[in-house]
């Protein structure tokens, strides 16, 4: 695949996730879908206010959350030192981030602080812990929605994908199960901005990737899913991960969409199929779901991941950058980009992320 190519569906995927953060900045957090459409209509189709009073108030329409400002250091520091420098993103934290905050949820930069950036600012800041003891047990997809850019960066070297975003997880999060499917969630972006699709194959090319030691999971089955023949070595693959079934829900989700039989109408429903709250468990399903359904089309799969309530914030953050590698940056509706906050920064920064991709094609 020529680098024009790839460096659009980097520049896509980047610019997704930052117009997915900012989209549902306004309708955020509303777990009652009554009020919710009575506060912003039937169908969200842009950017808006938050109400005052609620989460993020005080910011405007088109402007990023908190989960957007990080994404934003996290990009500036893989920009300026060409590759991941965990100290330097720390340094940035500690400068650019934490002074601001209060350890309180409504407090600090974008409106509203996720509770494992909470807690990472109680044990850095408070408790003066060094970075590496400072990750906490929540189970959300907060640091999914930074490590988003090194899925980007290292596409082509999975192997370091897998060990950068592990590693930068662990800052905020320590749970293993969390830190897996963070990882999963990196692996399906780097194969779509390297060109796969995401389908129902795409779980099988991962495992391959498993299976020659580039992605730290434990294979407890062979080709297909077949168990294991008597006499075949046990386990096939041992790994940082006890289980690759992380890998595995792409593909499912990816046949879900595409089955006739089984339909999601409308699609926004897919956050009371898969749930509303903030947990990775809840979120990934339907973020695939909504990227494979939707893959051509980053406008319904962005405006879906909105109009299902509940944390959908963190559902549009991550089917935007999954759609955004889909359909690469010519496939963004230029509306969402005119409508963007300092939209010109935005893309120079994805663009030059864009140019720093290893590809070995």
């Amino acid at each position: 695949m020529p680098d024009t190519i790839i460096q659009q569906r980097a520049t896509g995927a980047i610019m997704g996730a930052f117009i997915g953060d900012a989209l549902a900045l306004g309708p955020h957090w509303y777990y009652d879908l009554a009020e919710l459409r009575h506060d912003y209509g039937e169908w969200i189709t842009t950017y808006t206010d938050p109400k005052p009073g609620r989460y993020h108030s005080g910011r405007k329409a088109g402007q990023l959350s908190q989960a957007g400002i990080i994404l934003t250091l996290m990009l500036r520091s893989l920009v300026e030192q060409g590759e991941y420098n965990e100290a330097d993103f720390c340094r940035r934290m500690d400068k650019d981030l934490f002074p601001f905050l209060d350890g309180t949820p409504m407090g600090g930069p974008g409106g509203y602080t996720s509770q494992s950036i909470r807690e990472a600012w109680r044990r850095r800041v408070e408790q003066k812990l060094p970075w590496g003891q400072t990750g906490g047990h929540a189970d959300d997809t907060e640091a999914i929605e930074r490590t988003l850019a090194l899925a980007v960066r290292y596409a082509f070297r999975p192997t370091e994908l897998a060990t950068t975003v592990a590693s930068n997880t662990r800052l905020t999060q320590i749970d293993d199960t969390v830190i897996s499917m963070t990882v999963a969630y990196a692996a399906v972006l780097g194969m779509l901005v390297r060109g796969h699709a995401l389908d129902k194959t795409l779980s099988g090319k991962l495992m391959e990737l498993v299976k020659t030691g580039k992605l730290p999971f434990h294979a407890v089955t062979f080709a297909d899913l077949q168990p294991p023949r008597p006499g075949d070595p046990d386990p096939p693959r041992v790994g940082r991960f006890a289980s690759p079934d992380a890998l595995l829900t792409p593909s499912y989700m990816a046949e879900a969409a595409a089955d006739p039989d089984i339909r999601i109408d409308p699609a926004w429903k897919v956050s009371i199929v898969y749930g509303m709250p903030c947990a990775i468990y809840h979120q990934l399903p339907a973020a695939y779901y909504l990227a494979a359904r939707f893959r051509d089309d980053f406008e319904s799969a962005v405006l879906h991941a909105v109009n299902g309530g509940g944390q959908n914030q963190a559902r549009a953050i991550l089917t935007g950058a999954l759609v955004g590698a889909q359909v690469g940056f010519p496939g963004i509706p230029q509306r969402f980009l005119d409508g963007l906050d300092d939209s010109d920064t935005l893309k120079g920064l994805a663009m030059d992320l864009a140019t720093q991709i290893d590809n070995p094609n």
